[in-house]
């Protein structure tokens, strides 16, 4: 289990976005995959997120990323789905033709967190870490 740390925090978070294109038009090839991949990684260095693994497929994209706590989920995809729009629209005219109406993505995306630690674990943990006491659900330590 690898940890990221922070000036005081110490943290391992990690999400599963995926994203679509509008009408799931299969426009994600050669150069524009190419562009989507860099603006993304450009993006996610920006805001100290780092990309465990990803794939960019032809009409949409997964990414697998460790995020630090202070970045909401809706903020990232709002940055990554704004900011990538916006450049492949200058750049690809083509692109601007097939969307006329300025939206790239789709408006939804799909999150998960991912975690190495089950709820049994965590369960497990908190029931030895003190003393049992009978119906006491939630534990304080002994003084």
């Amino acid at each position: 289990m690898e940890y990221r740390y922070d000036s005081h925090t110490v943290f391992k978070i990690e999400y599963h976005f995926v994203w679509v294109t509008k009408y799931r038009y299969k426009v994600l090839n050669g150069e524009v995959a190419e562009r989507v991949r860099e603006l993304v990684c450009e993006t996610y260095n920006a805001f100290e997120i780092r990309i465990v693994k990803g794939v960019v497929s032809r009409d949409h994209v997964h990414i697998l990323a460790s995020c630090p706590p202070t970045m909401v989920r809706s903020e990232i995809m709002r940055r990554i789905k704004g900011r990538t729009s916006s450049k492949l629209f200058e750049e690809f005219l083509h692109l601007k033709k097939k969307y006329w109406g300025r939206h790239f993505w789709a408006r939804g995306y799909f999150c998960a967190t991912v975690d190495q630690m089950t709820e049994e674990m965590i369960k497990q943990y908190l029931e030895h870490h003190f003393e049992p006491k009978p119906n006491d659900d939630f534990k304080m330590e002994p003084d």
